[in-house]
């Protein structure tokens, strides 16, 4: 059974930095993109980074020039590095990959990141 573990979050003050990380198990194959997306409370869901197969990158404007997502094929891992972090940034953190022949969407626990004024 396919699994995504997140795992880096934590409480950081204004200005610090998180490296967010995303494994996939269980017989994951041939993986697509691979996004973060974050959920503050009362709000949607929202998609914050994508890495596609080819490596492109694109990212939510209010983090551009802040995060950098990347991918390690090899270990199936996702990461999201996250420096100056504001308290807007605060929010559950969840990894999603696109994979398999159908293909089919798969999502992490999440994470929760903190960022205190």
């Amino acid at each position: 059974q396919v699994q995504l573990v997140e795992s880096g979050g934590g409480l950081v003050q204004a200005g610090g930095s998180l490296r967010l990380s995303c494994v996939a198990s269980g017989g994951i194959f041939r993986i697509n993109a691979m996004t973060w997306h974050r959920q503050a409370p009362g709000k949607q869901r929202e998609l914050v980074a994508v890495i596609t197969s080819g490596g492109s990158v694109d990212y939510k404007d209010s983090v551009k020039g802040r995060f950098t997502i990347s991918r390690d094929n090899a270990k199936n891992t996702v990461y999201l590095q996250m420096n100056s972090l504001k308290p807007e940034d605060t929010a559950v953190y969840y990894c999603n990959v696109l994979a398999g022949l159908l293909p089919t969407n798969y999502w992490g626990q999440g994470t929760q990141v903190t960022v205190s004024s």
